[in-house]
Protein backbone atom coordinates (compact mmCIF):
# COMPACT_ATOMS: atom_id res chain seq x y z
CA UNK A 1 0.00 0.00 0.00
CA UNK A 2 1.26 3.45 -0.90
CA UNK A 3 2.10 5.99 1.78
CA UNK A 4 -0.72 8.31 0.74
CA UNK A 5 -3.20 5.98 2.43
CA UNK A 6 -1.51 6.30 5.82
CA UNK A 7 -0.71 10.00 5.39
CA UNK A 8 -4.39 10.80 5.49
CA UNK A 9 -4.43 10.00 9.21
CA UNK A 10 -1.30 11.76 10.50
CA UNK A 11 0.53 14.43 8.55
CA UNK A 12 2.75 15.15 11.56
CA UNK A 13 4.72 11.95 10.88
CA UNK A 14 5.96 13.24 7.52
CA UNK A 15 9.38 14.91 7.54
CA UNK A 16 11.42 15.18 4.35
CA UNK A 17 15.10 16.16 4.43
CA UNK A 18 17.52 16.82 1.63
CA UNK A 19 20.10 19.30 0.46
CA UNK A 20 19.79 22.49 2.52
CA UNK A 21 16.19 21.98 3.66
CA UNK A 22 13.61 20.15 5.71
CA UNK A 23 9.95 19.91 4.67
CA UNK A 24 7.20 19.12 7.17
CA UNK A 25 3.54 19.84 7.73
CA UNK A 26 2.82 23.21 9.38
CA UNK A 27 1.98 23.13 13.11
CA UNK A 28 0.47 25.59 15.59
CA UNK A 29 3.94 26.38 16.96
CA UNK A 30 4.91 27.80 13.52
CA UNK A 31 2.50 30.74 13.61
CA UNK A 32 4.91 33.40 14.87
CA UNK A 33 7.70 32.43 12.43
CA UNK A 34 5.16 32.28 9.58
CA UNK A 35 3.73 35.70 10.42
CA UNK A 36 7.20 37.24 10.73
CA UNK A 37 8.65 35.92 7.49
CA UNK A 38 5.48 36.72 5.53
CA UNK A 39 5.25 40.24 7.00
CA UNK A 40 8.90 40.95 6.23
CA UNK A 41 8.40 39.66 2.67
CA UNK A 42 5.01 41.18 1.93
CA UNK A 43 6.13 43.54 -0.87
CA UNK A 44 8.20 40.73 -2.37
CA UNK A 45 5.30 38.21 -2.32
CA UNK A 46 2.22 40.28 -3.12
CA UNK A 47 2.85 40.69 -6.88
CA UNK A 48 2.64 36.89 -7.33
CA UNK A 49 -0.17 35.94 -4.94
CA UNK A 50 -3.93 36.32 -4.50
CA UNK A 51 -4.96 39.43 -2.56
CA UNK A 52 -4.10 39.04 1.12
CA UNK A 53 -7.11 39.26 3.46
CA UNK A 54 -6.90 41.94 6.17
CA UNK A 55 -6.16 39.29 8.83
CA UNK A 56 -3.74 37.26 6.70
CA UNK A 57 -1.06 37.09 9.39
CA UNK A 58 -3.26 36.71 12.46
CA UNK A 59 -3.14 33.64 14.67
CA UNK A 60 -6.82 32.88 13.93
CA UNK A 61 -6.23 33.01 10.17
CA UNK A 62 -3.20 30.74 10.57
CA UNK A 63 -5.21 28.21 12.58
CA UNK A 64 -7.96 28.25 9.92
CA UNK A 65 -5.25 27.57 7.37
CA UNK A 66 -3.99 24.64 9.45
CA UNK A 67 -7.51 23.20 9.65
CA UNK A 68 -7.85 23.40 5.88
CA UNK A 69 -4.44 21.79 5.39
CA UNK A 70 -5.39 18.98 7.78
CA UNK A 71 -8.65 18.36 5.94
CA UNK A 72 -6.80 18.27 2.61
CA UNK A 73 -4.30 15.71 3.98
CA UNK A 74 -7.08 13.50 5.40
CA UNK A 75 -9.02 13.64 2.13
CA UNK A 76 -5.96 13.11 -0.08
CA UNK A 77 -6.70 16.33 -1.95
CA UNK A 78 -3.68 18.42 -0.92
CA UNK A 79 -0.36 18.32 0.91
CA UNK A 80 1.02 21.59 2.26
CA UNK A 81 4.42 21.79 3.93
CA UNK A 82 6.66 24.43 5.37
CA UNK A 83 10.24 24.74 4.18
CA UNK A 84 12.98 25.12 6.79
CA UNK A 85 16.71 25.76 6.62
CA UNK A 86 18.18 22.41 7.60
CA UNK A 87 21.11 23.96 9.47
CA UNK A 88 19.34 26.45 11.74
CA UNK A 89 15.64 25.41 11.46
CA UNK A 90 14.50 28.87 10.26
CA UNK A 91 11.23 28.90 8.33
CA UNK A 92 12.14 30.07 4.82
CA UNK A 93 9.02 29.32 2.75
CA UNK A 94 6.24 26.92 1.91
CA UNK A 95 5.30 24.39 -0.76
CA UNK A 96 1.89 22.94 -1.49
CA UNK A 97 0.62 20.17 -3.70
CA UNK A 98 -3.06 20.97 -4.15
CA UNK A 99 -5.97 19.91 -6.34
CA UNK A 100 -4.85 16.29 -6.15
CA UNK A 101 -6.93 14.28 -8.58
CA UNK A 102 -7.03 10.50 -8.49
CA UNK A 103 -8.71 8.10 -10.90
CA UNK A 104 -7.43 8.39 -14.44
CA UNK A 105 -5.56 11.67 -13.75
CA UNK A 106 -3.23 10.93 -10.78
CA UNK A 107 -2.21 14.58 -10.86
CA UNK A 108 -1.66 17.55 -8.56
CA UNK A 109 -0.83 21.27 -8.75
CA UNK A 110 2.34 22.67 -7.24
CA UNK A 111 2.50 26.04 -5.50
CA UNK A 112 5.21 27.71 -3.43
CA UNK A 113 6.31 30.88 -1.70
CA UNK A 114 9.69 32.02 -0.39
CA UNK A 115 10.69 34.60 2.21
CA UNK A 116 12.54 37.44 0.52
CA UNK A 117 15.65 37.10 2.71
CA UNK A 118 16.09 33.48 1.54
CA UNK A 119 15.34 33.89 -2.18
CA UNK A 120 17.96 32.89 -4.71
CA UNK A 121 19.95 30.69 -2.32
CA UNK A 122 18.83 27.24 -3.51
CA UNK A 123 16.32 26.56 -0.74
CA UNK A 124 13.30 26.34 -3.01
CA UNK A 125 15.11 24.20 -5.57
CA UNK A 126 15.97 21.67 -2.86
CA UNK A 127 12.45 21.89 -1.42
CA UNK A 128 10.76 21.31 -4.76
CA UNK A 129 12.96 18.29 -5.41
CA UNK A 130 11.84 16.80 -2.08
CA UNK A 131 8.18 17.56 -2.74
CA UNK A 132 8.38 16.07 -6.23
CA UNK A 133 9.97 12.89 -4.94
CA UNK A 134 7.19 12.72 -2.33
CA UNK A 135 4.53 13.28 -5.01
CA UNK A 136 5.84 10.60 -7.32
CA UNK A 137 7.25 7.99 -4.94
CA UNK A 138 4.89 8.23 -1.97
CA UNK A 139 1.66 9.65 -3.40
CA UNK A 140 2.04 7.70 -6.66
CA UNK A 141 1.10 10.69 -8.82
CA UNK A 142 1.71 10.50 -12.53
CA UNK A 143 1.90 14.24 -13.23
CA UNK A 144 2.59 17.44 -11.31
CA UNK A 145 1.51 20.74 -12.81
CA UNK A 146 2.57 24.31 -12.03
CA UNK A 147 1.96 27.81 -13.36
CA UNK A 148 3.59 31.20 -13.06
CA UNK A 149 3.09 34.70 -14.34
CA UNK A 150 4.96 35.28 -17.61
CA UNK A 151 7.06 38.07 -16.05
CA UNK A 152 8.16 35.90 -13.10
CA UNK A 153 11.53 34.85 -14.49
CA UNK A 154 12.73 33.44 -11.15
CA UNK A 155 9.79 31.05 -10.91
CA UNK A 156 10.03 30.04 -14.56
CA UNK A 157 13.75 29.30 -14.21
CA UNK A 158 13.15 27.36 -11.00
CA UNK A 159 10.56 25.10 -12.63
CA UNK A 160 12.71 24.50 -15.71
CA UNK A 161 15.70 23.81 -13.46
CA UNK A 162 13.69 21.14 -11.63
CA UNK A 163 12.89 19.37 -14.90
CA UNK A 164 9.46 20.79 -15.73
CA UNK A 165 8.38 21.25 -19.34
CA UNK A 166 6.76 24.50 -20.38
CA UNK A 167 3.46 23.35 -21.87
CA UNK A 168 1.74 26.52 -22.91
CA UNK A 169 -0.01 29.77 -22.08
CA UNK A 170 -3.34 30.18 -20.26
CA UNK A 171 -5.24 33.44 -20.62
CA UNK A 172 -6.57 34.93 -17.38
CA UNK A 173 -5.79 31.68 -15.58
CA UNK A 174 -5.64 32.76 -11.90
CA UNK A 175 -6.78 35.81 -9.95
CA UNK A 176 -3.65 37.51 -8.63
CA UNK A 177 -3.81 40.77 -6.64
CA UNK A 178 -7.49 41.08 -7.51
CA UNK A 179 -7.16 40.70 -11.29
CA UNK A 180 -7.31 37.71 -13.61
CA UNK A 181 -3.78 37.14 -14.89
CA UNK A 182 -2.29 35.19 -17.79
CA UNK A 183 0.03 32.33 -16.78
CA UNK A 184 2.63 30.03 -18.26
CA UNK A 185 1.80 26.35 -17.69
CA UNK A 186 4.32 23.66 -16.76
CA UNK A 187 4.26 19.94 -16.04
CA UNK A 188 6.54 17.15 -14.91
CA UNK A 189 5.80 13.43 -15.30
CA UNK A 190 6.85 10.71 -12.89
CA UNK A 191 8.82 8.97 -15.62
CA UNK A 192 10.90 12.12 -16.11
CA UNK A 193 11.82 12.28 -12.42
CA UNK A 194 13.53 9.03 -11.41
CA UNK A 195 13.66 8.20 -7.71
CA UNK A 196 17.46 8.26 -7.58
CA UNK A 197 17.77 11.69 -9.22
CA UNK A 198 19.52 14.26 -7.02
Amino acid sequence: MRLFRSLSTNASNVRLEGGKVVLRAPAERDWRAYAEVRAASRKFLEPWEPTWPSDALSRDAFYRRLNRYGSDWRNDTGYSMFLFDRENAHLVGGISLSNVRRGVAQCGTLGYWMGETYAGQGYMHDGLRLMLRFAFDELALHRVEAACLPRNDASRNLLLGCGFSEDGFARKYLKIRGAWQDHLLFSLLAEDFPADRE
